[in-house]
């Protein structure tokens, strides 16, 4: 795809806002994104035939039902570092092409108190895809780089240390992670929030599948934003010397 199909894919809002939502790493069904963005199921069809077309997305049906994901944590990696040049100031366009919210400090301004509460929430902690992200994931991150787990020198690259830290929490990559046209085994990930990177690829999905199958967050709500249980601050403290992360 050229760069310019991609960015004309990108560039209209319900489309945007449909790539946005599924960086939850869930599957969304057409009904449920459209509801999301604001528009017609019959306008959000036509979308995400376009995304699917595109490459963007991934179509999953079953019986009746048609979801749709994004097609692969390229893709949302992509989606992710593009928010991250979301201007401090200027006005947006909602869904339906109005004038919408001005972002500030990384974040569109609320329109209520519901979705402020949503907001603060996914920037302390929140997945990207299936990684950890927001105040959370950049604090790991740190963590990790401390600790010598991980290094940056000629790229970010999982030590032997690190290697052996994983041994030691029983958690295993996956066999192909790092090998000619499979995922890398880490990459930085720039966060939209915090404006600094966050660890993905195959060593980042597996924190965070760890963290939530371990319980050590969990997700609030429906969305993307986590929760940091009491049983998390603890091995976050023992296994990373990670402080409780401020309200």
């Amino acid at each position: 795809m050229s760069l310019a199909r991609l960015a004309a894919l990108l560039a209209d809002p319900t489309r945007a806002a449909f790539c946005t939502a599924l960086l939850d790493g869930r599957a969304w069904t057409a009904g449920e994104l459209a509801r999301h963005a604001g528009v017609a199921p019959s306008t959000a069809s036509e979308h995400l035939s376009r995304l699917i077309d595109g490459g963007l997305l991934a179509e999953e049906r079953q019986g009746r039902h048609r979801y749709v994901r994004l097609a692969g944590p390229e893709v949302a990696t992509l989606i992710e570092d593009l928010s991250a040049f979301t201007p401090p100031g200027g006005t947006p366009t909602t869904p339906d092409g109005t004038p919408g919210r001005t972002p500030a400090a990384g974040l569109p301004a609320p329109r209520s108190l519901r979705e402020s509460t949503r907001l603060s929430a996914e920037a302390r902690a929140r997945t990207c895809y299936d990684h950890l992200a927001g105040r959370l994931g950049v604090t790991v991150g740190d963590a990790v780089l401390a600790r010598g787990l991980v290094t940056e020198e000629d790229g970010p690259t999982l030590t032997a240390a690190g290697r052996a830290w994983l041994t030691d929490l029983g958690a295993e990559l996956p066999p192909r992670a790092g090998r000619a046209g499979a995922r890398p085994v880490v990459r930085t990930c720039l966060d939209w929030t915090e404006r600094r990177n966050h660890l993905g690829g195959a060593f980042g999905a597996l924190l965070c599948r760890t963290a939530l199958d371990r319980s050590w967050v969990e997700r609030i709500g429906s969305g993307r934003a986590l929760r940091v249980t009491p049983d998390g601050e603890r091995a976050l403290r023992e296994l990373l010397g990670v402080e409780p992360l401020p309200a």
